[in-house]
């Protein structure tokens, strides 16, 4: 993103060197934009999650507490099922909770507190906002991010540039998250190996202990055998023999139960790892089935805009072949709420080449919200992407879309491959294009 998604304060307060601005992405401001000096920023309390930005809330709850955690306290505030609802109408739920305040506000904060105590207490020596950052800067590379998150965000230091510096950070690191799944899908073909290989040594061993059990019964038999007989001849004379041999046996029982143990406990420990071993293999792979969910998606998206290319190359060029990839856009009026300036300037180009019209809302960050709702009447089609807008902007989009029968799509990200395979899946007759496009004319072979 260009920038967050809240309107950017002025740092003044900071009383950082050039270099300092320079590391931690704060600009310098004009002496005549400073902002009136508050008292707030210095009170000795920490800020409730109520006071904070209500864009903030959507970072705090979604990378503070866990899913698990929202099922058991959003439904005791709204009319959700904690089993039925989705894990994103959980989430929606808690970050609307968190704006409106009230009892689920401070019940999400008691929550966070409890949690994360021995951070706050860690961020309470922090003198200024200096110390913050510097704080917030160790956890990055400890990688023990919620926490600090938590602290940072209501410590009484903690001013708008800091926020925006701590929020910025953790944008980023979400862009880190499919890095690791190459090493995952490794990790998951090493584990079944290893696996497999458990349960062939468990096997053994559970032969092994079989065969020692018999052993033993065995011995046991031929003991209580010989002792039988033993006490019917009543020799006096082989008495001593006799206790030897009594006493070697017990011996060979006393032995074959001490392995008998320890086979056993071995088999045990092997179990335990593999139920182990077992578990993690299921988890990546979900991880590695809900990338490949995510890898389809994405081809989708490049090839409607491969073919988007391909059509607007054959028009520059005098082709009479027509832009079948943005035909459903000919002749209506789009309306596009959010995204990223660069991706939207694009759209828009695409857009009115293809005989339609976009109109562009940035969803509050420099458009008035009131717009929203006069741009939204007499559109054909409402599009978001869900990676790029507030929710305030969009709940306000759907309300609006309702009223006036209005057909609204959420668009994966803001980027142009996106909106242009939304269009191809509005309008089934391009699909079949996208799936078996005409023969080319140009021959490998002849040229």
């Amino acid at each position: 993103m260009y920038t967050p998604p809240f309107p950017l304060a002025q740092p003044s307060r900071l009383k950082l060197s050039g270099d300092e601005f320079a590391s931690t992405g704060i600009r310098a401001v004009d002496a005549c934009c400073s902002p009136v000096k508050l008292s707030l920023p210095r009170a000795k309390r920490r800020a409730r999650l109520s006071e904070l930005d209500h864009h903030l809330h959507c970072s705090i709850i979604g990378t503070c507490l866990s899913t698990h955690e929202l099922r058991k306290l959003v439904p005791k505030f709204t009319d959700l099922d904690r089993r039925d609802a989705s894990d994103l109408e959980i989430h929606h739920s808690a970050v609307e909770l968190a704006i409106e305040g009230g009892a689920a506000a401070k019940a999400l904060h008691k929550l966070l507190d409890e949690r994360y105590s021995g951070a706050i207490r860690r961020f309470d020596k922090a003198a200024d906002d200096a110390e913050l950052l510097k704080l917030w800067d160790e956890a990055l590379k400890s990688g023990d991010i919620p926490p600090a998150y938590w602290a940072l965000m209501t410590h009484p230091f903690a001013t708008m540039p800091v926020r925006q510096k701590a929020f910025g950070d953790l944008h980023m690191l979400s862009h880190l998250v499919g890095a690791a799944n190459r090493a995952d899908i490794r990790r998951l073909v090493a584990l079944e190996e290893e696996n497999a290989a458990l349960k062939e040594k468990i096997e053994r061993q559970q032969s092994r202990l079989q065969e020692l059990s018999i052993e033993r019964d065995a011995s046991a038999a031929a003991f209580d055998e010989q002792l039988a007989q033993l006490q019917a001849r009543q020799l006096p004379a082989d008495a001593a023999g006799l206790q030897a041999e009594l006493e070697h046996l017990r011996e060979r029982l006393a032995d074959a139960d001490q392995r008998v143990a320890l086979h056993t406990s071995r088999r045990e420990a092997a179990e335990q790892r593999m139920q182990q071993e077992q578990e993690a293999a299921l988890a990546l792979r979900r991880s590695h089935d809900q990338a490949l969910a995510l890898l389809k998606l994405v081809q989708s998206e490049c090839d409607a805009l491969e073919r988007a290319t391909v059509d607007a190359a054959s028009a520059s060029h005098g082709s009479e072949a027509r832009r079948a990839s943005l035909d459903g856009v000919h002749g209506k009026r789009i309306v596009y709420v959010g995204g990223r300036p660069g991706s939207n300037a694009a759209l828009k180009r695409l857009v009115e080449a293809a005989g339609g019209e976009l109109v562009v809302h940035d969803g509050g960050v420099e458009d008035r919200k009131g717009l929203l709702a006069a741009a939204l009447p007499g559109a054909d089609i409402v599009v978001f992407p869900v990676d790029c807008v507030d929710h305030d902007s969009m709940n306000t989009l759907k309300r609006i879309c309702e009223r006036h029968s209005i057909d609204y799509h959420p668009l994966r990200t803001a980027s142009v491959a996106s909106f242009v395979e939304l269009i191809a899946r509005l309008h089934p007759e391009h699909v079949a294009q996208l799936r078996n496009p005409p023969p080319p004319a140009f021959c490998l072979r002849h040229g």
